[in-house]
């Protein structure tokens, strides 16, 4: 969507400046998961580009983008598979580290969760510096599977995410700030 359409949902994201650390401006998705017309109106927003694109497996980051790959892979007819920080999963696992605005982290998938050649969205709610979008596609690749796009709730614009993403994949944000 522009910045000119943005849709009433948007209304619903709450932003929190100094969270979780100074000069940090969280975006809160509660009050716009708890609303059931929003929450539906979204998730089809969010689904549109993707639905003839032959998503086998959607791939969601901790921990919101559990809430939106969930939902969104139940949309597509597809399965879920969570892409989890340390210590979550069970063995055998994959890894990847990667840097945040505010720090640095490490995502795992199991290492048997997507069949070599299966169609994967990955699914995340906040673009921000790309660190964690970055990590999981590389975790994707990692297991032979194809890295069909990516969708986000949220694209912060000015931190300039959308560079580390590789420019032949499509990547589809619903709102831009």
């Amino acid at each position: 969507m522009s910045d000119t359409q943005v849709p009433p949902w948007a209304a619903l994201i709450r932003e929190v400046p100094d969270f979780p650390s100074p000069g940090v401006v969280f975006r809160d998705i509660a009050p716009l998961l708890a609303d059931a017309d929003a929450l539906a109106a979204m998730l089809s927003a969010l689904a549109a580009p993707w639905r003839a694109a032959g998503i086998e497996a959607v791939a969601g980051t901790e921990s919101r983008g559990f809430i939106l790959g969930a939902a969104l892979a139940r949309e597509l007819g597809a399965g879920f598979v969570p892409l989890r920080k340390p210590g979550k999963l069970p063995g055998p696992l994959l890894e990847e580290a990667y840097a945040l605005e505010y720090g640095s982290d490490r995502l795992q998938m199991q290492a048997a969760a997507l069949p070599p050649g299966t169609r994967v969205l990955l699914v995340d709610d906040v673009l921000a510096t790309g660190g964690t979008l970055a990590a999981a596609a590389r975790l994707i690749g990692r297991q032979g599977a194809m890295l069909a796009g990516a969708a986000v709730l949220i694209e912060l614009a000015g931190l300039r995410g959308r560079e580390r993403w590789p420019a032949s994949v499509p990547l589809r944000a619903l709102l831009r700030h």
